[in-house]
């Protein structure tokens, strides 16, 4: 069993830099590929970065080269670090948890960016 705590969202201006974390529970956290993914209103949620066991990266095409995914194994924790923020970019974000068929979803943190 995995839980996840979303953390460090919150309302910002266009151009400004957020850091989000993804908190989780359980010893077996490390082997998790984990996803940031948002929800915009009246929008899919849609997958924005993915990080696996061994730290392979993958990024939508709409944020590569503004968005960097991380984690640190001591802590039990996946990092989104967000730049030059847009409107576009306002959503919750999840966190997601997924290995062998295993899906753990967070709470989610909204994320507001203002002109």
């Amino acid at each position: 069993q995995v839980q996840l705590v979303e953390s460090g969202g919150g309302s910002v201006q266009v151009g400004d830099s957020l850091r989000l974390s993804c908190g989780a529970s359980g010893r077996t956290f490390s082997s998790y590929y984990v996803g940031w993914f948002r929800q915009a209103p009246g929008k899919e949620r849609e997958l924005v970065a993915r990080i696996s066991s061994g730290g392979t990266t993958n990024y939508a095409d709409s944020v590569k080269g503004r968005i960097t995914i991380s984690r640190d194994y001591a802590k039990n924790t996946v990092y989104l670090q967000m730049n030059s923020l847009s409107p576009e970019d306002t959503a919750v974000y999840y966190c997601n948890a997924y290995l062998y068929g295993k899906d753990y979803w967070g709470k989610g943190t909204p994320v507001t960016v203002s002109s």
